[in-house]
């Protein structure tokens, strides 16, 4: 305040517009950083919230069973048709009595969730993926259940919620069994059937009709005919 002149007007009006453009500008840069910052925020915020989708994803893919056979079998189909489990132009049956498609797809998802977690993942992550791949690449089942365990408590922690009770004892975690073509069948026969059903109804109608029709011609009195000629 010292420096403002208060001898004129001119003076006076002089310093308050200095004192505006000064204020203004330094309003005009603390904008500007605000916007920055909540720019490059809100593009962390989208890259976290697009590892967390792909990690979440991969912990369904790696973790969803708990009974059954746990273990990816990493066997390809030319492989067992070397083994003498099945022809290759042919479906071929494992000697549990499942189809091989299963397997394959369980191998596939699988396959693809690591990619993910080698992609997104912590380096613990990393690590026991990049085992996992390695199994895999060598003929060896693999099971996934430390790493289901690691991407679990990873994504509870990044999501703020509270850790797994210690006391608690999950069971061991193994890949998602992809869902057969049991039910997409079933669902094609029944609408078969009630096509089916339909096209009787019609028939059943069209011939209600003919009936009629063959019933009004000689439908007058043979009296009324017998008078008449």
């Amino acid at each position: 305040m010292r420096n403002v002149d208060f001898s004129s007007w001119h003076s006076l009006v002089a310093t308050l517009i200095g004192l505006g453009l000064v204020t203004l500008i330094g309003v005009g840069i603390r904008l500007v950083m605000m916007m920055t910052i909540q720019q490059r925020r809100e593009r962390m915020n989208r890259q976290i919230n697009e590892r967390l989708r792909a990690l979440i994803a991969a912990y369904k893919t790696l973790g969803g069973s708990f009974t059954g056979d746990l273990a990816v079998d990493p066997r390809h189909r030319r492989e067992l048709g070397r083994a003498g489990i099945g022809d290759e132009a042919g479906p071929i049956d494992l000697p549990n009595g499942g189809a091989s498609d299963r397997p394959r797809r369980i191998r596939d998802a699988v396959e693809a969730a690591l990619s993910d977690v080698i992609l997104l993942g912590t380096e613990a992550q990393v690590r026991l993926a990049e085992r996992a791949v390695r199994e895999l690449v060598a003929g060896r089942p693999v099971h996934t259940h430390a790493l289901v365990v690691s991407l679990r408590d990873f994504i509870r922690r990044a999501l703020d919620l509270d850790p797994i009770p210690a006391d608690l004892d999950i069971p061991m975690q193994g890949p998602t069994r992809p869902s057969g073509a049991g039910g997409k069948g079933k669902g094609d026969a029944g609408r078969e059937v009630g096509r089916g059903g339909g096209g009787g109804g019609m028939g059943g109608m069209g011939g209600g009709m003919g009936m009629g029709g063959g019933v009004s011609p000689g439908g007058g009195d043979p009296s009324s005919s017998e008078h008449h000629t």
